[in-house]
């Protein structure tokens, strides 16, 4: 029998029944259930039609037709809900979507890490802060990072609730008033490239860009009486759903499309009815974000995650590092894709630069010996974090590259292809990973080191990435004519 049918049923708290990894404790239960309950009485912070638009665009991308940019802070602070900082960031994703665009030929998806990342695993449930042992920083929905608020406290999940919301709200109004309308000359400032033949070739690619949309522009197929893709586009939230207490409390019931002839309404409610739909005539939607997905410290086969996971319609993502073993990535996919649906899952691959070649060819094939289609998506970031000489955590933005085309030639030599990037980074110009075309050494780290968490790439190194990936496919595009 199939993995995923000898399971029990499925219901949003059948989690609560498996053993479970990254608990946060609360001093309080009673008042954790009182929050618990408010949240799961607010409405949805994204809609069920947004969602299986998302599910759709990754089949796509599953097959080939499509390419995935997935961005944004490591961890977000409920300070990051300020209008410059999401501009910021809205705004480097899609320029490195519209480099990528003209770089693979293809459609971009872009999901951001944003608007609910507020929670993040740890190591140890405790670290040294002056010489005491204090309770580790878990995000900002479970405690803070000032010493003196480690305790958790249930009442920033509601704020991140608010939170969430605040920044989905701001991010729409920005799309629907034509922010993504972003090919004018000056968005495109390329005078932080310290080495000139860099620079020009970057020039040469933004020339192109301008070019063509300017010709488009003249043909009518930018015209204000049309809907463009080059002035509005979709863009999707995602975080790690780590807090099963409030991600269940914000998945929602929505009838089959067969109870509804065979399609569902513009709008289905997706709060709980009065009267409760059978198990057999609804599905199940986590409203808190577009996407999420399962971190590398709670993809246990029999934990509390993977069964959460496994009952809802959003598409999911998986991280998948060196400590998997290809075996059990198969029966990860048994469980969350019993269906066999393309793009369903997203693996989200985290080696390191010196670990890929040994790691991602065993994972592929053993794939391939499977009829799943996920989305092969490679992080490069987190596999390839060291401490410098300064003290600072950082990244070498050489490494990430290195990764992220070995992991475009490894999927070619296999008949495979890598569908997308997974990136912790940020519009600002914050100095916390080593070179690109600044070529910031570890002694310029502390002139603008800004996270709390893990380091991330700024608006230049960021746009570099796009550049670099743009120009790999080019050129493979190129040699293959």
């Amino acid at each position: 029998m199939p993995e995923h049918l000898s399971t029990t049923a499925w219901a949003p708290d059948s989690w609560k029944s498996k053993p479970i990894k990254q608990d946060v404790v609360y001093d309080d239960p009673k008042e954790l259930e009182e929050v618990v309950s408010r949240v799961a009485n607010l409405p949805p912070l994204v809609s069920q039609p947004e969602i299986d638009r998302l599910r759709a665009q990754l089949r796509d991308v599953a097959e080939g037709r499509a390419f995935l940019l997935q961005g944004g802070d490591c961890a977000e602070s409920f300070d990051y809900c300020e209008p410059t900082k999401i501009e910021d960031k809205l705004k480097i994703l899609l320029q490195m979507s519209l480099v990528l665009v003209w770089g693979m030929r293809l459609p971009i998806v872009r999901i951001a890490r944003m608007a609910g990342q507020y929670a993040k695993p740890r190591s140890s449930a405790y670290e040294t802060v002056n010489g005491e042992q204090i309770l580790s920083y878990r995000g900002d929905n479970v405690n803070g990072i000032d010493p003196g608020q480690r305790r958790p406290d249930p009442q920033r999940l509601l704020s991140a609730y608010f939170h969430s919301a605040s920044t989905i709200n701001y991010v729409r109004l920005l799309l629907d008033s034509g922010f993504a309308d972003i090919h004018q000359p000056e968005a495109w400032d390329l005078g932080y490239v310290r080495k000139e033949e860099i620079r020009h070739e970057y020039q040469t690619i933004v020339n192109r860009l301008t070019d063509a949309l300017g010709f488009m522009g003249v043909i009518g197929a930018t015209g204000s009486g049309q809907t463009s893709a080059l002035s509005t586009v979709d863009l999707y939230t995602s975080h790690e759903a780590l807090l099963l207490e409030y991600e269940q409390a914000l998945t929602r019931a929505v009838a089959k499309p067969s109870e509804r002839g065979g399609r569902r309404q513009p709008y289905e409610p997706s709060t709980p009815p009065r009267k409760p739909l059978a198990p057999e005539l609804c599905d199940w939607y986590n409203m808190s974000a577009h996407f999420i997905w399962i971190g590398d410290r709670t993809r246990q086969l029999d934990g509390a995650h993977i069964e959460y996971f496994r009952g809802v319609k959003n598409p999911v993502g998986v991280k998948v590092g060196p400590s998997m073993e290809p075996a059990e990535l198969v029966r990860v996919l048994g469980i969350l894709d019993p269906l066999l649906e393309p793009g369903r899952v997203t693996l989200i691959t985290r080696y390191g630069a010196g670990k890929i070649a040994d790691n991602l060819p065993a994972h592929i094939k053993a794939v391939q010996a499977t009829a799943h289609r996920p989305v092969w998506c490679c992080d490069p970031c987190h596999g390839n974090t060291t401490t410098a000489p300064t003290g600072h955590k950082t990244r070498s933005f050489d490494a990430i590259i290195s990764e992220i085309t070995s992991s475009i030639s490894i999927h070619r030599e296999l008949g495979s292809r890598l569908s997308g990037v997974h990136l912790e980074l940020t519009g600002e110009h914050v100095t916390e990973c080593t070179g690109g075309s600044q070529e910031l050494s570890h002694s310029d780290l502390p002139s603008n080191y800004q996270t709390f968490c893990d380091p991330r790439l700024n608006y230049e190194q960021s746009l570099d990435i796009a550049f670099k990936i743009a120009k790999v496919y080019q050129d493979e595009r190129e040699n293959a004519c």
